[in-house]
């Protein structure tokens, strides 16, 4: 099917359900220890709910989002929303942005103007992008997948015939971080010929055949095991048991903000406190991401899709020109050399500043990477 025009434009009943429950809120006491030790605050989640119900106004942002061009197209027996926003150059190269959990294409929201019309802003217009940027299936106001099989992978065919055979593009560039990541790596291994480059700020290689007993290896294996020991409880309960948890997060807008805040805070360099990289504002219009469409638990089925089925191989070969930028407090940092044997590695960007969410933490030293990752391909 064709891409049809879409508006965001959440019901009035929604808002005033949501303004009930944020009212009706029962918060439990904190646990001993210091805030945010053992999970979210209950402080903070206390007064960002008192935010969101007194103060924040969604019909604002709405109208923000609203104010590019954004689609629905039907792959795969899913509903894609996406912007796409032409690029103002002489030759604008299409780039396809993805996402990852906890975000939603509002990570890139306030770089599309500077990827499609850099000239005007302080750039140069034959930097100009096509920007497409979809919400992955089960999330946002994307349709959400209705049989089993929807992994990585299969996110990334979708992905591939949105730009190939719906817009129209036979070559592209893509860029993502998190789940973004993973699929643009499965963009790089299973589409390459459609492919000009791909540009990761979340890259994942296992050691080369004949360093799995390194020295190298040992260290990195002793640090994943010391991080999936202190950050990893969210990811094996998605991966395993994703409902349980989405009931409760579908019904309360206080556990939902619990749940995805803590990992804004967690990681991104923001030095403990999360409003030194977001705002209330920029948290809780991501969170209307997950709430108005009620897409929580869509979402996190990717988890147990991808991880729970054991669909992810990170030893297929990326042949296609990539570049990766490491954040300084990125969750984790594949060794450079493990991502040298996996990847067609044409750029290494070692960031002086920056976390998980590098888009919207560090969106001048991400636009820089950017651009200067594809101008050198083209």
């Amino acid at each position: 099917m064709s891409p049809r025009p879409f508006r965001i434009d959440v019901p009035q009943a929604v808002l005033t359900d949501l303004h009930r429950r944020l009212e009706a809120t029962r918060f439990p006491e904190p646990l001993p220890g210091e805030p945010w030790q053992r999970g979210a605050d209950v402080a903070y989640v206390r007064e960002l709910c008192a935010y969101w119900r007194e103060r924040y106004d969604w019909r604002r942002h709405e109208a923000e989002l609203n104010r590019f061009p954004q689609f629905l197209c039907e792959v795969d027996g899913v509903d894609i929303h996406f912007w796409h926003v032409r690029g103002k150059g002489p030759s604008p190269l299409p780039l396809l942005l993805t996402h990852g959990w906890p975000g939603s294409i509002y990570e890139f929201h306030h770089l599309i103007e500077p990827l499609t019309d850099p000239a005007a802003h302080g750039g140069d217009a034959r930097d100009a992008f096509d920007v497409i940027i979809p919400a992955l299936p089960g999330y946002g106001f994307s349709g959400k997948p209705r049989e089993p099989g929807w992994d990585a992978t299969r996110v990334a065919a979708v992905f591939d015939r949105l730009m190939v055979e719906h817009l129209g593009y036979s070559r592209y560039g893509a860029q993502g971080g998190d789940w973004g990541g993973v699929v643009t790596t499965a963009l790089g291994v299973e589409h390459a010929e459609h492919l000009v480059g791909i540009h990761l700020n979340f890259a994942l290689a296992t050691p080369p055949p004949g360093q799995e007993q390194s020295e190298l290896a040992r260290e990195y294996g002793q640090k994943m095991a010391a991080f999936s020991a202190a950050e990893t409880g969210y990811s094996h309960v998605q991966m395993t048991k994703p409902m349980s948890l989405a009931i409760g997060q579908a019904d309360s807008p206080a556990g939902l903000a619990a749940w995805i805040v803590e990992k804004f805070r967690t990681w991104s360099d923001c030095g403990g406190d999360v409003e030194r990289a977001f705002s209330k504002d920029w948290l809780l219009t991501n969170l209307m991401f997950y709430w108005a469409p009620n897409s929580i638990a869509s979402a996190a089925n990717l988890y147990y899709e991808t991880f729970g089925m054991q669909r992810l191989d990170l030893k297929k070969p990326v042949r296609v020109p990539t570049a990766i930028a490491d954040f300084p407090k990125e969750l984790t940092h594949t060794p450079r050399p493990w991502l040298e044997a996996r990847y067609n590695l044409r750029r290494y960007t070692e960031m002086p500043r920056g976390g998980h969410f590098a888009a919207a933490e560090q969106p001048e030293l991400f636009l820089k990477d950017v651009r200067s990752f594809f101008r050198e391909l083209l």
